[in-house]
C-alpha cells in the first residue's frame, strides 16, 4: 500500500463531497466507503517517513485556502475513476511545489511520477472501478453541484497500509 500527503479540506466542503458519495452508492457505484475522507492527494510514495510532518510545518501558514472543484473527471479506460477536479490556481499549485520539494528526501523509493509539478492533476475521487454501463449515471450524479467552493483547512499524512489519518500541524 502506498503513503501520501494530501490537502484537506472545511466541513462544508467535506459534506458536499460525502452528499455526492452517498448518492452515488445508492446508485450502486462504488465510491469510498463512508469512513473516508474526501481529499486532494499532493504526493504518494511506497513509504514516507513520518519526519515529514515536521518538514512541513512551514507550509501551514499557506491555510486556509480558498478551493473550487469544478469539472467531472475520469482517469483511465475500462474500469475508470471518476473525480471532480480542484481548479489549480497559482496558490495550489505553489503549496504543491513546496510540499513535493520538501517531501522529496522522505520518499522511499520516490515519488510516483504523477505528483510531480507539471504532471499533477489535482483531483478529488469520488469513485473506482466505474464500469462504462454505468457512466451517464454517475456523470449526472457526479456533476452537481455544478461547481463547490471551498477551503483547504490543512494537510495530512496517509498510511494506506494501516489506513491510518495522521493530521500534519
Amino acid at each position: 500500500m502506498v503513503h501520501s500527503v494530501e490537502l484537506v479540506f472545511d466541513a462544508d466542503t467535506e459534506a458536499t463531497v460525502r452528499g455526492i458519495w452517498d448518492e452515488l452508492r445508492a446508485a450502486g457505484i462504488a465510491s469510498p466507503a463512508p469512513a473516508a475522507r474526501p481529499h486532494c492527494t499532493l504526493t504518494v510514495a511506497q513509504r514516507i517517513d513520518a519526519r515529514v510532518d515536521a518538514s512541513l510545518a512551514d507550509v501551514l501558514d499557506r491555510f486556509p485556502l480558498p478551493c473550487r472543484l469544478g469539472a467531472t473527471l475520469i482517469f483511465g479506460r475500462a474500469a475508470g475513476v471518476l473525480a471532480r477536479s480542484v481548479l489549480p490556481t497559482e496558490e495550489l499549485l505553489a503549496v504543491h511545489r513546496e510540499v513535493y520539494r520538501l517531501t522529496l528526501p522522505l520518499l522511499e523509493p520516490a515519488p510516483m511520477p504523477h505528483t510531480a509539478p507539471g504532471q499533477w492533476s489535482p483531483h478529488v475521487t469520488l469513485a473506482r472501478r466505474l464500469p462504462p454501463e454505468r457512466l451517464a449515471a454517475a456523470l449526472r450524479i457526479a456533476g452537481t453541484p455544478a461547481e463547490i467552493v471551498g477551503t483547504v483547512v490543512g494537510l495530512r499524512r496517509w498510511q494506506g497500509e494501516s489506513r491510518t489519518e495522521h493530521r500534519i500541524g
